[in-house]
């Protein structure tokens, strides 16, 4: 996020501009951890206002979530995923989801794109056989074709619904 200047770019999610990543990122998480495990992060600044200085308050927070040692004690409850330990939940859901919108703000910033490829092979063997339910979420859109050789990043942006292509 450093590099970005034009927060009003288009992103590669329908609809959304860099700022919306952000806000996502910013808006998804405390809504969950609060509805599911009683627990309230810190809010920064209106992302319209100040991306980054949102993006950063928001990560302070998670990091000391993280880093508070009666965190594993705590459970996140979801009627979509049972009880799950807090500290898994954030690593499994907003982990994963971070990444993935790094790819997001990256491209629409014209920032450098390329993500980790051992993330993205553990990612992308973990989503495949769940294909269908992950996109009858509506979380995802069409899977974008892509050669067979496509190397894992390029196969897991498109198996997201992002196409991949510059």
């Amino acid at each position: 996020m450093v590099g970005a200047t034009d927060w009003d770019a288009p992103a590669p999610v329908e609809g959304w501009a860099a700022r919306d990543v952000v806000r996502h990122l910013v808006e998804w998480l405390p809504a969950l951890l609060q509805g599911g495990a009683g627990v309230t992060l810190a809010r920064g600044p209106s992302v319209d206002d100040d991306p980054v200085g949102a993006w950063r308050v928001h990560s302070d927070a998670v990091q000391a979530l993280l880093d508070d040692p009666e965190t594993p004690s705590k459970v996140l409850t979801n009627p979509h995923i049972g009880e799950v330990p807090l500290d898994e939940a954030v690593d499994r859901f907003y982990t994963a989801d971070v990444f993935m919108h790094t790819w997001d703000l990256a491209r629409a910033t014209g920032q450098d794109e390329t993500l980790d490829a051992e993330k993205c092979a553990v990612m992308l063997a973990g989503m495949e056989p769940m294909d269908e339910m992950l996109r009858a979420s509506g979380q995802y859109g069409p899977r974008v074709d892509v050669p067979a050789d496509a190397d894992v990043q390029t196969r897991l942006i498109a198996f997201i619904g992002r196409d991949p292509r510059p």
